[in-house]
């Protein structure tokens, strides 16, 4: 595939076929875990891996998989990549391990990633699937650290609170306190918040969806030169 083609994964990867934004994949998590930035960039980190790596797997196997039990290996594959994120993340980043807790394990369940495989990686090449694996991963990301920075400034008045869990000694000096004084709005917090907050960013990425658009169509079209004979 050409440059443009691999710079077309990375765009509808990220933006135009967001998987939190536009495909509505993974609601489960991206609810549940975007409280705030940390956790949210926390989860987002380990689904990224899970999709590249993933992805890059299936592609090397595809031409061994019957088409009859491919949807069986995709599940064991992403089942080993996710049991080794979750081993890493519990030797190395054990606070972070604790309170995504069991959604780390559920990454296998997640439908972008299966999706991702059954749709892209069983049908293209290595470095293809690669760029299409991180792509959506940096998507599902971007939805969880949207979603959680807008819920952790509205509900708590921060922003990287707990930046330890993730970043160390260094986490510790990355907390921003926005609000002095802020007694916090429990809303944005609780479950009905991540709906609420969810709706919202939804509803701006169409907003600057129509604008783009807009201001493509008012573009001039590049006059066509005419060969003299």
């Amino acid at each position: 595939m050409s440059e443009t083609g691999y710079r077309q994964i990375l765009k509808s990867g990220v933006w135009t076929q967001n998987t939190g934004f536009v495909a509505l994949l993974g609601l489960c998590p991206l609810l549940a875990i975007s409280n705030s930035v940390v956790n949210g960039l926390g989860l987002g980190l380990a689904t990224t891996l899970v999709l590249l790596t993933s992805n890059v797997a299936v592609s090397l196997i595809r031409n061994l998989v019957k088409p009859e039990v491919r949807i069986p290996v995709f599940v064991m594959v992403i089942a080993c990549v996710v049991t080794a994120v979750e081993l890493a993340m519990h030797a190395f980043l054990p606070g972070l391990y604790t309170v995504l807790g069991i959604f780390i394990p559920l990454i296998v369940t997640n439908c972008c990633v299966i999706g991702r495989a059954e749709a892209f990686a069983f049908k293209h090449g290595v470095a293809k699937s690669a760029v299409d694996g991180l792509a959506t991963g940096l998507g599902f990301m971007l939805a969880l650290v949207l979603l959680g920075a807008l819920r952790e400034v509205v509900g708590q008045g921060t922003l990287f609170g707990q930046a330890d869990l993730l970043f160390g000694e260094f986490g510790k000096h990355l907390t921003l306190h926005l609000v002095g004084d802020y007694r916090g709005f429990l809303l944005a917090i609780l479950p009905p918040g991540a709906f609420i907050g969810l709706g919202c960013l939804i509803a701006l990425k169409n907003v600057l969806d129509a604008r783009a658009q807009r201001r493509a169509a008012a573009r001039p079209a590049p006059a066509i030169q005419e060969a003299s004979v």
